[in-house]
């Protein structure tokens, strides 16, 4: 039986199909060939070994993107190890939390990053296995002294496809961090699944994501998809901002840019009046949160590309369903992929009718097997190979499906539900609104009114005049129990780390006042 184990796919296969010399990455250190990147892959495998690292046994990376990242990644797997990407804007708390979790014997940092991670470290992690990239940092290992110093050549542990392979941390919204757990064969599944037949990248093509690669969303856009096609990816270790994204598209010639809603709402509103699109640009995808049709229009409009909508999460590791050049739905997730199930069931378990709102889910070949030492957690959402997203939505006439938010979002207003994601699409329609999030109010008879947290494009505009002209806006698009009882202008919304708008904070600042 052929060996399972990812790295023979990811790695190993380009250097027998003659693409040792092509590049697969491009960070702050340069460019980096598929020979490259194997060589390294095997020399961090065997450094992992000599901190004494065995099958089984999880590794903490929490690693800014540059080529060291999939080498450290693929070198735990190849060795039968299971990596643990951690999100690296988390707290000294959040980490100490995931360490005692995961029970990892080993974690490779960035240097960059131990000042809010070193302190987890206590009691946590023996501090002869802890490795720091980039930096001197006593009394830990250095990476690159350890690296080389391993050998370069590893031969690929066997594994069934099917077994265990890595683990992604869920972003805790509800609840403490739960590590989801994903086989070998996951990331291959959303390879040949999504990246292949939809967006087609193939050797040609140059990536860049401004989602990072310790998400589900980034792991597979700047990592495993270019792996999968022999494409080439670039990596930045910083967070991307408007600017500097639109330099890079065109000074490394992007084809295919992955985003998420507020990077894209964010980058529009910066656009120069002397604004050229990226030459080569041919395809933009978003997820994270539900596209506003207006930013995918603008989008389209200004760049002269689709954006492709879709909706994927870190237990499905990556998009199940997704709008298709050439069939696109502005304001809809599309249609589920090949090789994916969709249901949307109502509240008593049965499918829901055409247009009626219920809860979506899904089952496939990169659904997650369930939670680390949490079978609660896992029962509440996994069951008979089906995961219960915790996602609102319904599906039009035209077989396309909409998003109406998350499950615990949702308001009822007159004991008809409301979608906070169809008022703040509403919203954001208007010509001086940037971003939206509505959240459920009690007005003075104790009911329960939607009420709007706006950012406006130029904040000296707010005012009570536009208040009341942003809700007769609404009225006018939607029925009018939706609209917004309140506006409240805010200069920024709390977001998590991967952009999506953290509505269970502005509804606790609602329950407090």
């Amino acid at each position: 039986m052929a060996n399972g184990n990812a790295a023979s796919h990811f790695i190993d296969r380009h250097l027998t199909e003659g693409r040792a010399a092509k590049t697969a990455f491009i960070d702050a250190r340069g460019r980096h060939t598929y020979s490259d990147l194997a060589r390294l892959v095997n020399q961090a495998g065997h450094a992992l070994r000599g901190l004494g690292v065995k099958r089984g046994d999880r590794v903490i990376l929490c690693l800014n993107d540059s080529v060291i990242f999939p080498a450290v990644f693929f070198g735990a797997l190849k060795i039968g190890a299971i990596p643990v990407p951690l999100n690296t804007l988390l707290t000294p708390e959040d980490y100490s939390f995931m360490l005692r979790d995961s029970a990892a014997v080993a974690a490779v940092v960035s240097a960059p990053l131990m000042e809010r991670f070193e302190p987890a470290l206590n009691r946590n992690i023996d501090p002869a296995r802890v490795v720091i990239e980039g930096g001197f940092h006593p009394p830990f290992r250095s990476l690159e002294a350890e690296l080389a110093n391993a050998e370069n050549r590893l031969d690929a542990v066997a594994v069934h496809s099917d077994e265990p392979g890595f683990w992604l941390y869920s972003s805790g919204s509800t609840g403490k961090p739960k590590g989801v757990i994903h086989r070998h064969d996951d990331l291959a599944a959303t390879a040949a699944l999504y990246a292949a037949p939809v967006i087609g990248i193939s050797q040609q093509d140059i990536v860049f994501s401004a989602s990072k690669m310790f998400f589900a969303y980034g792991l597979g856009n700047s990592c495993t998809f270019t792996l999968h096609s022999g494409a080439t990816s670039i990596l930045i270790a910083e967070r991307p901002v408007p600017a500097a994204i639109l330099q890079l598209l065109e000074q490394h010639q992007v084809t295919v840019f992955f985003g998420f809603p507020t990077i894209y709402a964010s980058i529009l509103a910066a656009l120069p009046d002397s604004f050229v699109p990226p030459s080569r640009l041919r395809l933009c995808v978003s997820a994270g949160e539900a596209l506003p049709a207006v930013i995918q229009r603008n989008w389209s409009q200004q760049f002269g590309v689709p954006l492709l909508d879709g909706i994927g999460s870190t237990e499905s590791l990556h998009i199940f369903m997704t709008n298709r050049p050439g069939s696109l739905k502005p304001g809809t997730s599309g249609t589920p992929l090949a090789g994916y199930e969709v249901v949307i069931r109502g509240e008593a378990g049965h499918e829901a009718a055409i247009t009626q709102i219920g809860d979506l889910w899904v089952r496939g070949p990169s659904i997650a097997i369930g939670y680390w030492n949490n079978p609660e957690a896992t029962q509440r959402t996994f069951a008979g190979g089906w995961l219960r997203t915790g996602d609102k939505y319904f599906r039009d006439p035209d077989g396309y499906y909409h998003y109406a938010g998350r499950a615990d979002d949702m308001l009822k207003v007159g004991g008809v539900w409301v979608s906070p994601s169809e008022v703040e699409e509403a919203l954001i329609e208007h010509p001086a609104v940037l971003e939206a999030a509505v959240v459920g109010a009690m007005n003075d008879d104790q009911l329960l009114k939607p009420k709007a947290f706006v950012v406006l494009k130029h904040a000296s505009a707010a005012s009570p005049e536009l208040a009341a002209e942003l809700k007769q806006f609404v009225k006018r698009r939607l029925a009018p129990y939706k609209y917004p009882h309140w506006i409240e202008f805010r200069a920024e919304l709390p977001k998590t780390a991967t952009g999506k708008i953290r509505r269970s904070v502005l509804r606790d600042e609602v329950g407090r006042t």
